[in-house]
């Protein structure tokens, strides 16, 4: 298999990773990309059934992972 990349892209990949670790980062960038796109899809298909959430409801769950947040009862979302 062969894929095309932006020259500018494989500098910056070369730059972090090395010659001989392009290919491991380009993998798990790929994998990344496919974990993002199942989210979304389980997310449209959550909405679908459900609706989206709500403002207050995405408050709350932040809260519940990251503790109080200091946006304010008022603050937009």
């Amino acid at each position: 298999m062969s894929v095309s990349v932006h020259e500018g892209t494989i500098a910056a990949v070369r730059a972090r990773v090395g010659k001989r670790g392009i290919s491991g980062d380009v993998e798990a960038a790929v994998q990344r990309q496919i974990e993002r796109d199942s989210l979304a899809e389980l997310i449209a298909a959550n909405e679908e059934i459900h609706g989206p959430l709500t403002a207050e409801e995405i408050r709350a769950a932040e809260e519940r992972m990251f503790g109080p947040t200091d946006r304010g009862a008022g603050a937009a979302a």
